[in-house]
């Protein structure tokens, strides 16, 4: 039964661990439309999830050299100072936020029967600083999505310039998609990075679908 919860790809069935411990995907309340558009397998837009990462927020002082140390013995890279880009090391991505915060997620799913790693590591690479790390997975999911439409499928309820020459791969904006807060990450040509409150991803992904299915036709 663990194997077959395990080997299915649908974006809302529970992961169970040795320990009994269960994950359940934000989108559990949209189930039946995600299957149905993952279904149809889109070639003009495609929304999927990236469930289960570790998701953790970071607050510090780039002028302190002992947290940037920290970081980087962590993740592997410095925290971006430069506003609305990102940094990629060990199979870690940090967003800048602010001028002091940044959001750093796994690039795999996280196994939820351990102590979330990420946050662990950090919280005692920062012990005597003043410098936090919090993990915040369980209020937010990442999606991902792809096509030759996704750009006109945001700029339905996203108000940022969306041209890959003003807004492209190595970037990231806090923004919204209608009423629903997101932060957006170009992952190159067609394709993007969502990450949205775990409150809103029920809302969101069925009002993306909406605005995308009078583009698909």
């Amino acid at each position: 039964m663990l194997n077959e919860i395990k080997a299915s790809a649908t974006v809302v069935d529970r992961a169970m661990s040795g320990q009994g411990v269960w994950q359940e995907s934000p989108l559990v309340g949209a189930d039946a439309l995600m299957k149905a558009h993952q279904s149809g397998s889109p070639k003009k837009f495609r929304l999927t999830e990236r469930p289960f990462l570790e998701l953790v927020n970071v607050r510090g002082d780039t002028r302190d050299p002992a947290f940037v140390r920290a970081v980087q013995n962590v993740i592997g890279c410095v925290p971006p100072e430069k506003a609305n880009t990102i940094a990629r090391a060990n199979g870690y991505t940090m967003l800048w936020l602010g001028p002091d915060e940044w959001l750093v997620h796994s690039d795999t799913a996280h196994d939820a029967s351990r102590t979330a790693p990420l946050e662990a590591k950090l919280r005692e690479a920062f012990v005597g600083q003043f410098s936090a790390a919090v993990d915040i997975g369980s209020g937010y999911t990442v999606l991902e999505i792809d096509g030759p439409k996704t750009r006109e499928v945001l700029s339905r309820g996203c108000p940022l310039d969306l041209h890959p020459k003003i807004f492209g791969e190595g970037q990231c904006a806090q923004s919204h998609y209608f009423k629903a807060s997101v932060t957006l990450v170009p992952l190159g040509g067609d394709r993007f990075e969502i990450i949205v409150r775990r409150s809103f991803a029920d809302y969101f992904v069925k009002i993306m679908l909406d605005a995308a299915e009078p583009l698909l036709s």
